[in-house]
């Protein structure tokens, strides 16, 4: 198996690299496992207490149990993903079924900003996207897909998100494997990197 993570900033375009590979290698070979779905779940906090927590920082994370389903998930174990509501600033008690795949990628901000997380993956990518571009797919997608306000927004991004992608989330990038400049509109970049993973599938089968 091989275990992928994509890192980047918010809007940076880490998604569209994850949905791409799968895209292009076929869902029975890749599965896609978000960081986001292991957000911590407060949702014994009152919301506004939920509302002003930062959710760009490392301890937002349950890493823990990402790391442990992702070694569940190795050794051939069907892992149960939690499933996260951002209007609510909480999980849900819904969860999603991942089975073992020949290839799992993980996308997540923060995601080889841990040391413990990082050790998870066999190839480490980091999706690099000017912050100009980020902060407007940022407004666009809280806005239209988590039920936020334009002043929620800018306030968030102002208080925490810009300074926590200074902090943990650039840094991070000398921890990566690849850089994937312009997020997932580098066609070049895409398909050298769907050419690696072709190259451990057939690896594979041979070996079969």
């Amino acid at each position: 198996m091989l275990i992928i993570g994509i890192a980047g900033g918010t809007g940076s375009g880490k998604s569209t690299v994850a949905e791409s590979l799968q895209k292009e290698l076929d869902s029975t070979n890749v599965a896609l496992i978000s960081q986001d779905s292991y957000y911590a779940d407060l949702a014994n906090l009152p919301f506004e207490e939920r509302a002003k927590r930062n959710y760009d920082h490392p301890d937002a994370f349950e890493n823990g149990l990402l790391i442990e389903h992702l070694d569940q998930i190795r050794s051939g174990k069907t892992i149960e993903v939690p499933v996260y509501d951002f209007s609510q600033h909480a999980r849900t008690s819904e969860k999603i079924s991942v089975t073992p795949h020949p290839v799992i990628v993980v996308e997540g901000i923060l995601i080889l900003a841990e040391p413990a997380l990082r050790k998870s993956f066999d190839i480490k990518v980091y999706v690099d996207t000017d912050a100009d571009t980020r902060v407007i797919r940022r407004i666009t997608r809280d806005i239209e897909e988590r039920g936020r306000t334009l002043d929620s927004v800018c306030r968030q991004y102002l208080n925490t998100v810009k300074p926590m992608h200074e902090a943990f989330i650039e840094p991070s990038k000398r921890y990566a494997d690849i850089i994937i400049p312009v997020g997932g509109y580098n066609t070049v970049a895409l398909s050298l990197l769907v050419s690696r993973i072709e190259s451990y599938l057939k690896s594979i089968q041979i070996s079969a």
